[in-house]
């Protein structure tokens, strides 16, 4: 099993309900915020009878988590219906409540569709391998290929973050959106400080994920080209909202991406 899946694959906890994420470590490092995404997502999937997909997931983070230690999950099945299911799910570290989150599922029904775009914006292959945009020591870079390229041309930054997972992944199209939730998060405030020209390596800024929602609308696959494109629409009193929309690689819009940061003065 390769590091990235090791690190997804939750285990049964000791009650019902309960779940064990292992720890990202190293030592002494803060958790990366994506690993509560992604693993409350799995947590919440393991809940939910076979044939109904993640539509939506919430995400509150309430404090900060060590990468060094493994991550208690709580599960609540707060609804089951014909097509439709909702999980509450609450991590914590030795009693310490860190997150909360709610994630909506539901079975595939047929409806309009829209959300295409006929002709992404660079070829991934042609750009330089650069990983994330500041130091992501939890990562297993090794089997995630990630190249950002940040745009102005429009005179609004954009942010393109294309990646792809390395290493073989099973067709369980869960596991595909899991691994979606742990890389979109990668750095994603970074946009909100770009926009006036400083950066999250700079350290100017006191910031980090507050508030983290991904709703997906079609097929996920981790083991091709994604693009993950952002931009920060407003930013006032200390928070900063980001939106993303997440491309496969024929086009379509796979999921849509919002996040809420703190960026503070120091």
């Amino acid at each position: 099993m390769s590091a990235l899946a090791r690190l997804l694959d939750v285990r049964p906890g000791p009650t019902d309900g309960s779940w064990i994420g292992p720890a990202s470590g190293p030592d002494g490092k803060r958790a990366f915020g994506g690993q509560f995404m992604a693993q409350s997502l799995a947590a919440a999937t393991r809940t939910v009878e076979a044939g109904k997909l993640p539509t939506s997931m919430h995400l509150q983070f309430l404090r900060g988590g060590e990468a060094g230690a493994e991550v208690d999950y709580a599960v609540e099945r707060v609804y089951d219906g014909r097509t439709a299911s909702a999980r509450r799910v609450e991590a914590s570290q030795d009693g310490r409540l860190l997150t909360t989150a709610s994630v909506s599922f539901s079975v595939p029904l047929a409806g309009p569709e829209h959300g295409v775009v006929e002709v992404l914006p660079q070829d991934p292959d042609a750009l330089a391998r650069t990983g994330p945009v500041g130091p992501a020591p939890s990562m297993p870079l090794d089997e995630i290929d990630i190249r950002v390229v940040d745009d102005r041309s429009a005179g609004e930054f954009v942010r393109r973050l294309w990646w792809r997972v390395e290493v073989p992944l099973p067709e369980d199209p869960l596991l595909h959106d899991v691994v979606a939730a742990y890389v979109c998060d990668v750095y994603m405030i970074d946009p909100a400080l770009r926009v006036h020209g400083h950066s999250m390596t700079a350290r100017t800024h006191r910031s980090g994920t507050t508030d983290s929602s991904i709703w997906f609308h079609r097929r996920i696959r981790a083991d091709r080209w994604n693009l993950l494109e952002t931009r920060s629409p407003a930013a006032a009193r200390g928070r900063a909202v980001i939106t993303g929309s997440l491309f496969g690689a024929d086009g379509a819009v796979a999921a849509t991406l919002v996040q809420e940061g703190l960026v503070a003065e120091r």
